[in-house]
């Protein structure tokens, strides 16, 4: 068995240069992650008790370390330092061991999943088990090499990181009593995550039959698409349709003035938006998709959030009259879109220059040519370029679009060029049909797999709720949406919503019954 070594602090690294919005650049998308839960105080940093032992339980911000295989097809490679988190707060022996990995974040901030503010913790305390968070390879701290270098990233693959969860599984040892009898020959483990960790998820039963007994995919991506500009689609069909409209009237503006080919009115509606430094006509319009991403950041207990803020602006005016259904058109929509543009760029991009802070063409920025590590955003760039794609786009032409049409895949697909250089030498289309094939995509098969879907969450396109998928819910695949954002139900507060409730609720019901058909291998199992 592996040895784990707590660690109570930890060197820092050099910092990135980050945006107010935690991105490198304001024309990178958001990743396809879980929200952030920090561990509420005081348990995050002080002991605290298990729930029935009354037993003194260690911080839940204290950080294991466990020496994970570089490369899973040659062990000769060595190890690297894993990070995990783990409690016991609910544990009794035979209990199961529920893990999370959050995917592509450092894995530090999601500490509070370990506890029953989520349904990681709920099925713990359910189930009498104990919670773990492991940091994804290739994020925070759990590194192979100390760079992210092309030839680092060589290992930085959806089927090195399955491994790294059998792996883990398999020789683990926690920080309990027991906890060095807890593989899956021993005891039942259950593996939840969302978004791209709940794509994971999905993979990894597929993959690895039987290794967890139950799974629970939160907004899994599970099909990868080059371009997915239906990223977009359930915002344009679930936000307030003033605003979809009027959004939607700008937008066309926009690419019509481009399409004239009238440079000097082109230049004037820059000015208009406080974008007249930008050089390049793609990163101006790609600019505008930022309102629309901060609807990935709504859950039900989010409130009035930036994105409303956003629609109010266009769609409330000056004496307080909201737009019809139909909007207030172009005359007061595009003044009013390009008034928010220019109060909101500081906030977007603080100190940085007009140009530096939208720019995606000057490949000597630091966020082009930075290697070190903890930089989420080059590492989830590199399963972005090479295999999953999620290139967020315009509308195909006769279909409503809220992203202007000069948003292409090459604009990203250049970007991948210039991101890693020694590995492409021209702009890569990303190869989905590889992870496609390898574990099913839409028709991805696992047994005892819950996947809740969420129907305002833009992400669904790549999930089984997309629409036209014919996925269909099965007894051994059940599928159950709620009327929700983005991994909404992985927050316990979310349950607000009465159909993330439901969602939850069907959740836990599924893992009881799943988890007592459990028994150790050699004896008789279910299926």
């Amino acid at each position: 068995m592996l040895a784990f070594v707590p660690l109570l602090a930890l060197a820092p690294l050099a910092a990135h240069a980050l945006l107010p919005n935690g991105r490198v650049n304001v024309n990178f998308p958001p990743p396809p992650i879980p929200p952030p839960l920090a561990a509420p105080e005081p348990i995050a940093s002080q002991a605290f008790r298990h729930a029935s032992s009354d037993a003194t339980l260690p911080p839940l911000n204290t950080t294991y370390i466990f020496n994970q295989l570089i490369d899973h097809t040659n062990p000769s490679l060595g190890t690297f330092q894993q990070r995990f988190w783990t409690t016991w707060e609910f544990y009794e022996p035979g209990g199961p061991i529920v893990l999370f990995t959050p995917g592509e974040a450092n894995a530090a901030p999601y500490t509070g999943y370990l506890t029953n503010r989520t349904v990681n913790g709920q099925i713990a305390q359910q189930q009498k088990g104990a919670t773990v968070v492991l940091e994804h390879r290739y994020y925070g701290l759990s590194n192979p090499y100390a760079n992210l270098s092309v030839e680092s990233l060589r290992f930085h693959t959806i089927q090195q990181a399955i491994d790294d969860l059998e792996f883990f599984v398999n020789n683990v040892v926690l920080p309990f009593p027991g906890g060095d009898k807890i593989s899956p020959a021993n005891a039942p483990w259950v593996l939840v995550g969302g978004s791209y960790s709940g794509a994971l998820t999905a993979f990894t039963l597929q993959n690895k039959p039987n290794l967890f007994w139950v799974g629970y995919a939160s907004s899994a991506v599970v099909e990868s698409i080059v371009d997915f500009w239906q990223y977009f689609e359930p915002e344009r069909e679930t936000m307030p349709k003033n605003c979809s409209s009027d959004v939607a009237a700008v937008i066309s503006h926009w690419d019509a003035v481009h399409a004239s080919g009238n440079a000097t009115a082109f230049q004037e509606l820059k000015e208009l938006f406080g974008l007249g430094s930008v050089t390049h006509d793609d990163d101006v319009v790609g600019t505008l998709r930022n309102p629309l991403w901060n609807w990935q950041s709504l859950s039900p207990t989010s409130g009035g959030a930036v994105f409303f803020e956003f629609c109010d602006a266009i769609e409330v005016d000056s004496t307080g009259k909201v737009a019809p259904v139909s909007g207030f058109g172009l005359a007061h929509a595009l003044p009013a879109w390009a008034n928010y543009t220019k109060a909101t760029l500081p906030d977007l991009c603080g100190d940085d220059s007009l140009e530096d802070c939208l720019g995606t063409y000057n490949t000597s920025q630091s966020f082009w040519t930075d290697i070190s590590v903890d930089d989420a955003n080059r590492s989830w760039f590199w399963i972005v370029c090479t295999a999953m794609g999620f290139l967020q786009e315009s509308a195909p032409v006769g279909h409503q679009t809220l992203v202007s049409r000069i948003i292409q895949p090459i604009y990203d697909e250049r970007q991948c060029q210039q991101m890693f250089p020694a590995a492409f030498s021209s702009p890569p289309v990303p190869d989905v049909a590889v992870p496609n094939k390898a574990y099913g995509g839409f028709h991805l098969k696992a047994n005892r797999l819950f996947t809740a879907t969420g129907l305002r969450d833009p992400w669904r396109f790549a999930t089984v709720g997309a629409d036209g998928s014919g996925v269909q819910s099965t007894p051994q695949q059940p599928i159950v949406e709620g009327d929700a954002f983005h991994c909404s139900d992985l927050i316990t507060a979310n349950n607000v919503d009465p159909t993330v409730l439901n969602v939850q609720t069907q959740g836990l019901k599924f893992a009881k019954e799943w988890l007592a058909t459990w028994k150790a291998p050699g004896a008789h199992r279910g299926n």
